[in-house]
């Protein structure tokens, strides 16, 4: 029941609700945008029933509460909201709350949904597949380009074999990727507003054979149909910023766990990195502050 849309739930159990329940019903498929953002009590007082009948519906139709139904009303808007509207919602949302306590709070509550509706061995399946694929493509645009970028980087330093794309070409995106096959892994990621470019991507790696990886919010996703494991991270819009402090844990822990699968070789290549980076001067150090520290006790003593 768990991967069922709300509409089709609402559909299957609808001949069965009692007259509240259908007044709950009927408002949710007409004004979901408007629910969503509902408590309990005000979806009652706007439909006409009790703040307990709307607990109850919400069970009857398979969640575990109301702030369930709640959670799966916003994913059907999320991805249909334009700019304005977010603010608008955000606006609502916060009211006079502090911005900075409001928007930090969100995002740690993000990484607690993350943390529970994660499926861990779609994680481990997909670490597997990127440890032992011949080619690592990753694919992000707009603002994902960045988590994209961030994957890509530290696998970049692990392994020679990973390509970014971040282009919203058609043109581009094919050229970097036709030689995709059955022995590579493809990494789709998107949030809502949901990527076009990012389904038909990986809609193209699922037909030449690569293994897929989709990291998106929800299984209601457009990335799921196409996805051979699905890692799931909590996305939120934070006005017209999308919130991506859950997906960013998401891609730390890929990266860790892949050098926990490739320890010594990680090693070995980091030894190397560690000696160019020290013969060239990569990183600052505090040497000037300690010249200056001995050069002043030099004139203490004098």
């Amino acid at each position: 029941m768990r991967m069922t849309h709300l509409l089709t739930r609402i559909d299957m159990k609808m001949n069965g609700f009692s007259k509240g329940q259908k007044r709950i019903a009927l408002y949710i498929v007409e004004h979901y945008d408007k629910a969503a953002f509902m408590t309990a009590s005000k979806l009652g007082e706007t439909v006409g029933v009790s703040e307990s009948t709307v607990v109850r519906f919400a069970t009857e139709i398979g969640y575990d509460g109301y702030p369930k139904l709640q959670q799966a009303m916003q994913e059907m808007i999320r991805d249909k909201l334009t700019s304005v509207q977010r603010i608008e919602v955000t606006s609502t949302r916060i009211g006079e709350e502090d911005v900075l306590t409001s928007i930090l709070n969100q995002d740690i509550d993000k990484i607690r949904r993350t943390i529970e509706e994660t499926d861990h061995e779609a994680f481990i399946s997909a670490v597997e597949h990127i440890v032992k694929a011949k080619r690592i493509y990753i694919f992000g645009v707009r603002s994902t380009a960045s988590l994209a970028h961030f994957l890509g980087y530290y696998l970049e330093l692990m392994f020679d074999n990973v390509r970014i794309i971040t282009t919203t070409s058609h043109t581009q995106t094919y050229e970097q990727m036709f030689r995709i096959s059955e022995d590579d892994v493809f990494i789709g990621i998107s949030f809502p507003r949901y990527s076009n470019m990012a389904v038909d991507a990986m809609r193209f790696a699922r037909g030449r054979g690569a293994d897929v990886i989709a990291v998106t919010d929800s299984m209601i996703s457009p990335l799921v149909s196409n996805a051979d494991q699905v890692l799931l991270a909590r996305s939120d819009m934070a006005s017209i910023v999308d919130s991506l402090v859950a997906p960013m844990s998401l891609m730390n822990a890929l990266v860790v766990a892949a050098v926990l699968q490739r320890k010594q070789e990680v090693v070995d290549t980091f030894k190397q990195l560690e000696e160019v980076w020290n013969s060239q001067d990569i990183y600052a150090n505090n040497s000037g502050t300690v010249i200056r520290d001995e050069e002043a006790e030099l004139t203490d003593e004098k």
